[in-house]
């Protein structure tokens, strides 16, 4: 922990004396400094108990401490504090927040070195854990285990293990057949198990079960949450059903069920994909009108669908609003925008907002990689074939100097545009760059630039550029 805390106390220190100060502390480093000072007290006869420890730990690991949380776990056995379950499940959750499953589990295994029998709790919760994380074969190994040594099913238990079912197409099947059986094993279904079960086949795609066991849900008297609903509406949508997504969302709201923004943003993405983006915006009034925030997924969707219906003027307002709102458009929502200038042939807009990406230290992951290297090529082309040779060769400088590939077609271009210009100093360099790049100029390319030379009785430049053609003979093409 941390250096000694010079903190004066009272005589009458007291553990909740201690819990309620740290408790209070949102600074977690001061609220470290209090628990290390009232640790120095010992002389006077204080010791930290499970409420004051486990209270700690819960702060540290809030704050991504795990090391920390760790060592006080060890000081509370060689303390001989009373270490409860909750403690460790704390500890086992905040692991499980920050995406690192297999160290729950290791935690989970050392409950039996501190002497405290996890119970069914421990055993569905780390189990819940290991699914939301998608680790699916050890979660199933883990299930197995529980039921081993002797813990019966439970609603808990079997709602996880369904939801495990559910994230294969492969394996619905079974979790439907586990569903059904449920009530054999003393277990009543419940809301969440119709809504995980709803949500699994509108993810592969058969809506009409889904909307079977939506009405058998209600019959069954458990009530579809806003959860249910929404992944219901998505999956109309992703149908195309959405006469009958928009049906549900003026059912749920009927209801007194307050859509959320993943329900809206389904509805919008429905919409753009089926070319309604007009009605999609009005989605998005109405939205913000319910005092729901858009999020990324909203403005992405409305943006990528206006860019498709050409509405370009109403997709910068979009993006505007979305930067107004404090949030950072990504590379794949630069792309769609620029991707929008290029099929309306308005190349300058798009190499602006290629500038402003730049500027702005956004860069495309590894999944949009391929995508940028092209639509930054297809601009630089249109540049060229739009008449802005130096607005293209700063773009062509721009790859270069970002490790951006540029392909035949578009030194071809720049070569061809230079030549028409009679700026040949230009297009013999850009040659020079092709070849060492790898890329062999197509004949007319050579032509172009080697006439324009003899053309102005430049002999030296043409023969120069003769030898390099020679070398490329030699050099292997991507």
């Amino acid at each position: 922990m941390g250096s000694k805390a010079m903190f004066k106390w009272s005589k009458q220190i007291t553990p909740s004396l201690v819990e309620q100060l740290i408790r209070a502390e949102r600074d977690v480093q001061k609220a470290v400094l209090i628990f290390d000072s009232a640790t120095a007290e010992y002389a006077n006869g204080f010791q930290h108990d499970h409420n004051t420890f486990g209270l700690m730990i819960s702060k540290l690991v809030s704050s991504n401490q795990f090391r920390s949380a760790e060592e006080l776990l060890n000081r509370m056995k060689e303390e001989k504090c009373n270490i409860t379950e909750d403690i460790f499940l704390s500890i086992c959750r905040a692991y499980g927040r920050v995406h690192r499953p297999l160290d729950a589990v290791r935690v989970f295994h050392k409950m039996d070195d501190f002497q405290c029998k996890p119970t069914e709790k421990s055993y569905i919760t780390v189990f819940a854990i290991l699914v939301e994380e998608n680790q699916l074969k050890i979660a199933l190994r883990f299930y197995r285990h529980m039921r081993e040594i002797g813990i019966p099913p439970s609603v808990a238990s079997l709602n996880v293990l369904i939801k495990a079912l559910c994230k294969n197409s492969g394996t619905m099947d079974s979790a439907l057949r586990i569903f059904r059986e449920m009530p054999n094993r003393g277990c009543t279904p419940d809301s969440y198990t119709f809504g995980t079960l709803i949500n699994g086949l509108c993810r592969f795609g058969k809506i009409g079960e889904a909307k079977e066991l939506f009405k058998e849900m209600e019959t069954k008297g458990c009530l579809p949450s806003v959860v249910t609903y929404t992944s219901l509406i998505h999956g109309l949508c992703q149908s195309n059903d959405l006469d009958e997504a928009i049906g549900l969302l003026e059912e749920m709201t009927g209801k007194g069920i307050d859509p959320n923004v993943f329900t809206y943003s389904a509805l919008m993405d429905g919409f753009c994909k089926g070319g309604r983006s007009s009605q999609a915006m009005e989605l998005l009034e109405m939205m913000i009108s319910k005092r729901q925030r858009p999020n990324m997924i909203t403005y992405s969707t409305l943006i990528h669908g206006l860019c498709k219906e050409g509405k370009l003027g109403e997709a910068l307002e979009i993006l505007d609003r979305m930067k107004l709102q404090g949030l950072k458009p990504d590379a794949g929502l630069y792309m769609k925008i620029i991707n929008g200038f290029c099929d309306v042939f308005k190349f300058q807009e798009a190499a602006n907002f290629l500038d402003e990406m730049v500027l702005g230290g956004i860069s495309p992951n590894r999944l949009t990689w391929s995508l940028h290297v092209r639509i930054y090529n297809m601009v630089v082309q249109g540049l060229c074939t739009n008449g802005d040779p130096n607005r293209a060769f700063q773009l062509y400088l721009s790859m270069r100097s970002r490790g951006i590939s540029i392909n035949t077609g578009t030194f071809d271009s720049l070569v061809e545009c230079f030549c028409k210009r009679g700026d040949l100093h230009k297009a013999a360099r850009i040659v020079d760059e092709m070849v060492i790049d790898g890329c062999v100029p197509a004949e007319g390319t050579w032509n172009a630039v080697v006439g324009g030379f003899w053309d102005r009785r430049k002999v030296r430049e043409a023969t120069e550029l003769l030898q390099v053609e020679l070398m490329s003979k030699f050099v292997e093409p991507e």
